[in-house]
């Protein structure tokens, strides 16, 4: 089933059901791709698919034996300049919650996130998921729980890398292209966060971003 086109739809799947769909979901099946029938998924599930004869719905047909990849690590990462390559970079990766966190030098502050959803949902549409990152509301630095946080960062992190977490509830932190300013780094330190250590170069917020999930992974 490679070859065959996977749409996220947003409301609850079932063997059967019909679905009113978009143009843009027509256009896509009958002339970009040109057949009828495709993958459908949400919440963990997929399912067989295909166009009804009047190009208005989808009807749902049997769940396949696809497991979704996803996972539970929650990223909580300041609003960067590239934040459309670190959303669809994370979500690839299977990043279960995006949580926007608002630091002293966050500079990306006005973000079109009803764009960043598309970004989410082709991304997983193409990796194979069977769910999309749940995007929470944006948050202060002050208003985020440090317990239990690993926090990618050099200075951070020297001597205090974190070598026994589970990627089960994980939640990962990603600051902004300045860093973290002194006083987020007393109240880390207050809270006794765990480091990560991301290697002996500087890297860019969103190449760190990715670095860091690919570690905490593997772990």
């Amino acid at each position: 089933m490679q070859n065959i086109p996977r749409i996220y739809i947003d409301e609850d799947l079932n063997t059967d059901k019909t679905i009113p769909v978009d143009k843009d979901i027509v256009h896509y099946l009958r002339r970009v791709m040109r057949r009828n029938d495709c993958l459908v998924f949400n919440d963990g599930t997929e399912y067989t698919a295909m166009l009804s004869d009047d190009n208005k719905c989808i009807i749902v047909g049997e769940k396949t034996s696809h497991i979704d990849p996803s996972n539970n690590l929650t990223l909580c990462f300041a609003p960067i300049k590239k934040i459309d390559e670190l959303v669809n970079m994370a979500t690839q990766m299977g990043v279960g919650v995006l949580q926007p966190v608002i630091t002293n030098r966050t500079v990306a502050n006005h973000v079109n996130w009803a764009r960043i959803k598309k970004i989410m949902i082709e991304a997983a549409e193409q990796s194979n998921r069977n769910s999309i990152p749940r995007l929470m509301e944006p948050i202060k630095f002050d208003d985020l729980d440090l317990s239990d946080l690993i926090v990618a960062d050099e200075r951070f992190a020297h001597g205090k890398e974190n070598k026994n977490k589970n990627v089960s509830g994980v939640r990962l932190l990603i600051g902004p292209e300045g860093g973290f300013s002194e006083s987020e780094f007393e109240k880390m330190d207050a809270a006794n966060v765990s480091g990560l250590s991301l290697g002996k170069t500087i890297l860019r917020a969103e190449t760190a971003a990715i670095v860091a999930i690919s570690k905490v992974l593997d772990k």
